[in-house]
């Protein structure tokens, strides 16, 4: 994915605004599980990306938004599914409203924020469990691990996606030890949950992107040259040259 800025501060983190790139990179196991995947092809590669905004980068969290019609871009490759193929590759990009994602440095999960109906009112946090986030000069990059705990506004919480790690693992994307740990990891986020326990800034159900500098500014590139283009996710703020590149429309 090209035209994405490069605004990071000295220290080393992006300034609010900011245009990066989420990439999904697969074999960032965070729990070793032997030597299988060293020698599996796709080790390393991206197989997923799209354009985040940055909302606050500092010691507590990395916050990002990823805007509605945020286009998807699914590089070619050999991929560990049935059909080789990532499993949203059949959308073209983020439907509906957009989601904030808050992730702690080194945590293995981040805090998905959804909105829902002409209100945009708060519908459930997803307690998505990923690795944690490494850093590039215009990137995150991180992979999914699958899990998920569904929680909703009243602190009810189910989980999602528990037999399908096993999938994971008949497909090779998972060794059986990073499975067993993963889930070990949601069940243990979960215990936080019964006991009331919520980790995250609950603040953030409140936050909205309307006043934000960037409202008007191109998803993709940042450009404030951008006007409303007809996707197949909705109507996306992008500048001619980005609506071009992602086959959306023509300057």
């Amino acid at each position: 994915m090209t035209g994405v800025q490069d605004a990071s501060t000295a220290s080393g983190r992006w300034e609010p605004g900011t245009t990066i790139v989420r990439r999904e990179v697969l074999g960032l196991d965070p729990f070793p599980g032997g030597d299988d995947h060293a020698r599996a092809p796709w080790v390393g590669d991206v197989w997923m990306e799209m354009p985040v905004r940055v909302v606050e980068d500092s010691d507590d969290a990395l916050v990002v938004y990823v805007e509605s019609g945020a286009p998807f871009t699914f590089p070619d490759g050999v991929w560990p599914t049935a059909d080789g193929r990532h499993p949203w590759s059949g959308r073209s990009g983020w439907h509906g409203h957009g989601c904030l994602m808050v992730q702690r440095p080194g945590d293995h999960h981040a805090i998905w924020h959804f909105w829902t109906g002409p209100e945009r009112a708060f519908a459930c946090w997803y307690v998505n469990l990923q690795t944690a986030f490494r850093r590039s000069a215009d990137a995150i990059e991180t992979q999914d691990l699958e899990l998920d705990l569904v929680v909703a506004p009243d602190g009810s919480w189910e989980m999602k996606d528990w037999d399908l790690l096993d999938r994971r693992v008949a497909e090779g994307r998972f060794t059986v030890d990073v499975a067993v740990a993963v889930r070990r990891l949601g069940v243990r986020l979960g215990r936080e949950l019964d006991a009331g326990r919520f980790w995250w800034d609950l603040d953030w159900q409140h936050w909205t992107p309307d006043d934000a500098a960037w409202a008007a500014t191109c998803v993709v590139c940042g450009s404030p040259a951008a006007q409303g283009w007809d996707t197949g996710s909705g109507r996306v703020r992008m500048c001619a040259a980005c609506a071009t590149a992602h086959d959306i429309g023509c300057p």
